[in-house]
Formats: structure tokens, C-alpha cells, sequence
């Protein structure tokens, strides 16, 4: 990623609580922090990684970013313009330059529409063309993921999961948006699958320009095609920096906990696992101070009462700990 690439997607402080109704009334008894002052900006033909447990809020802020949910704070910028209290028939622009790839392949696909139609439903959305023009925009598309020509009159169950998958990337870049997000693309896929989408998205990154925000909670996966990754713990980012920054000295405990329980393809070399005690805190009652202190092994009394901020510690290199390590 070139350094004096332009900005195209800045979060502030994002937040999105989801409320608890109980009750014959339906009041509201309380909130889920899914997703709780995120902040981190993607630059463009960059791959950022998004990277936490089940339930860190990954997800909510993919979701959030496209305006399928609208955000309960913050705010969220496109292109230095500010995008999160635009209107349905305002926001439409955007969607253009920003798409998703979902993690299921096949529910993100209509099953009643043939796979030609499914690639250019976004075409017909967004751009005036010809039917002769659509079709043929289409056929490149497909050439493009490494379909056939003769695939395009196929329904989705008739695709296997890779095949699907590669159906939503060609949806996805229909319509040459600037950034997109892929929620988990490969984590539904073989092994073997999952290394030629990625690779696929490198390609088309290459030959594009395309940025990607790449939510997955596989680190082998994300290390391979991210310029920088971001760690999430319940709703907050705990660490941030650039990919091998990251690896080679994680500052945070829960990125070195995370990082220990990558496997290593070589029975020679043994790492140090670091088993996390406890289970992940409840994001309707959070812990005071740092989220983590209840699972972290360095935590002390400090940690209980006082919330650390996300601070540079090193060029790009942002940690939220009071106890850094590595640094």
C-alpha cells in the first residue's frame, strides 16, 4: 500500500447498541454493545483485516459501513464526506462504490434467479445499458472469477460453494465500486477453496485498485491478504497496525493470545500456547475499565477501573493496554 494513497473509508467513535425489549409493552431493559466507539480509516487499494472472537461485533460494523443498520453514535466518513445521517434516497450513490461479499454463499443468493441475472442485478440497479451490453458485461465478469461462459443460465444450487462464492465477488464488481466488504468470504469453504478465493482477491485487487475490508476471525487467512489488521474484543479495537508489525510484535494480550493458536506448518517448531481463562464477558454488562482484565494475565487493579485508550506506540503501530507488550 502506497503511502500517500488517498483515504476512502474513515470511522470515528462508531457504536451500535441493539436494545432489549421485554415485556407485553416491549420496553427497553437494556442495550447489546455490539459495537462500541470503533474508530480506523482504509486507504485506497488496501486490505484491512478485521479480526476477534464470535461475537466481537465484526459483523455489526461491516453491516453498519454498507447502511444496513444505521449506527446508534459515531460517525462514518466516504471519501471525507460524512455518510451516516444521509437518507435512504441519499445514501444510494454510495452504494455503488461500496459493495459486500457475505459469508454464506448460498443464502446471499437468490435461488429462483439464474446466475446471469444474479451478476447483473446490480448493473440494472446503478448503470444504463443495453441488454446486448449487459449480457456481454456479464460474460466478462464471469471470465473474470473463472467461470464459464455456459454457467451464466444456471440457478445457484447447481454451483458448488466455491463456485458460489465466486458468483458473489462478480456481483460485487459489477458495478467497479471502490471498496468492498467481505464478511467471512472463505470461512464456509474447503481448505483447498478457500486459497484460490483468496487468491482471486488478490488478483482482482492488483488489476483494480479495489479496497477490501476483510472480516474473518482466521489470522493465517487474514495475514495473507491484508495490508493491515485490526483486533477487535467485545466491540472495541485493541490493537491496530500493519500486518507483519502485528505478528512480529503483538502489543496486545489478547493479540498474543490469538497469535499463539495459529499453527505453525512445521512438527519441528512448537509455539507457546496462551490459553485464555474464563469465557468472554457479556456485552449487555461489560466489565469496568478494560474489557479484557477478566481473561488477561498481566491485568491488575488499575485495569479494573481505568479504560485504556487506543494509542500509538509506534509508526501505525495503535494499542489499547496500560501494560504494552513488545513495545
Amino acid at each position: 500500500m502506497s503511502k500517500t494513497a488517498n483515504k476512502l473509508l474513515e470511522l470515528k467513535n462508531l457504536c451500535k447498541h441493539y436494545p432489549i425489549r421485554k415485556g407485553i409493552l416491549s420496553r427497553i431493559s437494556g442495550y447489546v454493545h455490539a459495537v462500541d466507539g470503533v474508530s480506523f480509516s482504509i486507504y485506497e487499494g488496501e486490505t484491512l483485516g478485521l479480526v476477534g472472537e464470535s461475537g466481537c461485533g465484526k459483523s455489526s460494523v461491516g453491516r453498519t459501513i454498507l447502511r444496513l443498520m444505521d449506527p446508534s453514535a459515531g460517525k462514518i466518513y466516504w471519501k471525507g464526506e460524512r455518510i451516516d445521517q444521509l437518507t435512504r434516497s441519499q445514501i444510494r450513490p454510495y452504494r455503488k462504490e461500496i459493495q459486500a461479499v457475505f459469508q454464506d454463499p448460498y443464502s446471499s443468493l437468490n435461488p429462483r434467479m439464474r446466475a446471469a441475472d444474479i451478476v447483473s442485478e446490480p448493473l440494472r440497479n446503478f448503470e444504463k445499458l443495453s441488454q446486448a451490453e449487459g449480457r456481454e458485461r456479464v460474460r466478462e465478469l464471469f471470465a473474470l472469477v473463472g467461470l464459464r461462459p455456459d454457467q451464466m443460465l444456471r440457478y445457484p444450487h447447481e454451483f458448488s460453494g466455491g463456485q458460489r462464492q465466486r458468483l458473489g465477488i462478480a456481483r460485487a464488481l459489477s458495478v467497479k465500486p471502490k471498496l468492498i466488504m467481505c464478511d467471512e468470504p472463505v470461512s464456509a469453504l474447503d481448505v483447498s477453496v478457500q486459497a484460490q478465493v483468496i487468491n482471486l482477491l488478490g488478483d482482482l485487487q492488483k488489476e483494480f485498485g479495489v479496497s477490501y475490508l476483510f472480516i474473518a476471525h482466521d489470522l493465517a487467512v487474514v495475514k495473507h491478504i491484508s495490508h493491515r489488521i485490526a483486533v477487535m474484543y467485545l466491540g472495541r479495537i485493541v490493537e491496530l497496525a500493519e500486518t507483519a508489525d502485528l505478528f512480529n510484535r503483538p502489543s496486545h494480550p489478547y493479540t498474543e493470545a490469538l497469535l499463539s493458536a495459529v499453527p505453525i506448518p512445521d512438527p519441528k517448531h512448537q509455539r507457546k500456547q496462551i490459553v485464555l481463562g474464563g469465557d468472554v464477558p457479556s456485552p449487555i454488562n461489560r466489565p469496568s475499565g478494560c474489557h479484557f482484565h477478566t481473561r488477561c494475565i498481566y491485568a491488575q487493579e488499575r485495569c479494573k477501573v481505568e479504560e485504556p485508550k487506543l494509542e500509538e506506540t509506534s509508526p501505525g503501530h495503535f494499542v489499547a493496554c496500560h501494560f504494552k507488550l513488545n513495545t
